[in-house]
């Protein structure tokens, strides 16, 4: 992987962050809404309670290990001569 195409992957990554939290306020506004039913409401708020830890936990840490390993992806090769 090159410098220069890092910015599709960075892009995706924003894409997914963006879709996620767009996602949770959606649900949010969509559970206080007056027209939604106890038993609709349990479950909209069940798969908020489901998905934050995806945005708040899982998202950095696949961020953290991709950029490490892009890191490390350069640096192996400028060792090794492939990078000339």
């Amino acid at each position: 992987m090159e410098v220069r195409e890092l910015y599709n992957f960075v892009l995706l990554l924003v894409l997914i962050g963006m879709i996620l939290g767009v996602g949770l306020i959606v649900l949010s506004n969509f559970s206080t809404s007056t027209g939604v039913g106890s038993t609709a409401s349990t479950a909209i708020n069940n798969t908020i309670t489901s998905m934050t830890p995806i945005a708040s936990t899982w998202l950095p840490l696949i961020v953290t290990v991709a950029v490490l390993a892009i890191i490390l992806t350069l640096v192996i090769r400028s060792f090794g001569g492939a990078g000339r």
